[in-house]
């Protein structure tokens, strides 16, 4: 949706490639750790070389190419691994959270895995059973062997726990959170909410029907979870700490909006 804010611009699509095409960011180049890219990894190479290449990609939602400097939108769900990498390069970037239940990302993501789709590390070395899919995460060395529902309980967890570290560590002014169940519900007033505390204009409507993602596999459904209830319910305790921390991570995020929308 955001994308098509008049006065931003992005790539396009999820900027897998661009990231990992830059010298020494690709896991086969880092003994196959994972994503994870922090500040360390930022060098005035690959700040330029990153720069660069999102500035040459960059379209606004009318297909324009940019002139100057502009806004960039970027979407990739690896990037959950990378906060403080994105925040050492662009020091201004605001950062925006959007949190789903986790029963329904756990049947999305195994939905994910079982399709074929999305195998980012077909030949992941010493992975065994479905082909590596989704973003890598630390320690996927110890799910070798794991039932799917298990794999991606740990790295749903995994993810979310290094997410909501790096966003705390994060001025609160530069990060908005939105649910996807408010999203869901209230599309058209949220997006304008939240295209309104980023400056930015909002001039078209949304409909009550939000537009499906590129990489739906099945049409959403709010309780399509369910079909892999058991599932989910085995593994849930592997993802509640880390659910616990995102919920209390977004009430304070939420409190500190409030505050300062009643400063102003």
């Amino acid at each position: 949706m955001l994308e098509q804010a008049p006065e931003l611009f992005t790539t396009g699509q999820e900027s897998h490639y661009l990231i990992e095409d830059i010298p020494g960011l690709a896991p086969p180049e880092r003994g196959w750790s994972s994503n994870r890219l922090t500040a360390a990894d930022v060098t005035p190479e690959r700040r330029q070389l990153i720069s660069s290449e999102f500035h040459r990609q960059a379209r606004d939602r009318d297909g324009r190419r940019p002139s100057g400097a502009v806004r960039i939108l970027e979407k990739t769900p690896k990037n959950a691994l990378r906060v403080p990498f994105f925040d050492a390069i662009w020091p201004d970037a605001t950062f925006v959270y959007l949190y789903r239940e986790p029963r329904e990302t756990l049947a999305s993501m195994m939905e994910a895995w079982a399709s074929g789709a999305f195998r980012t590390y077909p030949d992941l070395p010493g992975w065994t059973g479905y082909p590596w899919s989704l973003l890598l995460v630390p320690g996927w060395r110890r799910l070798v062997g794991l039932p799917l529902p298990e794999i991606v309980a740990h790295q749903w967890a995994a993810t979310t726990e290094i997410l909501v570290r790096d966003l705390e560590a994060i001025p609160k002014e530069r990060i908005r959170v939105i649910t996807y169940d408010a999203l869901r519900q209230s599309p058209q007033p949220l997006v304008e909410r939240l295209a309104n505390s980023l400056d930015l204009r909002w001039d078209r409507p949304i409909g009550p029907d939000l537009p499906l993602s590129k990489t739906t596999v099945s049409r959403p459904r709010p309780d399509k979870w369910r079909r892999l209830e058991a599932a989910i319910d085995s593994v849930y305790p592997i993802v509640s700490t880390a659910d616990c921390l995102a919920r209390e991570f977004l009430t304070e995020a939420n409190c500190e909006a409030e505050s300062a929308a009643r400063r102003q």
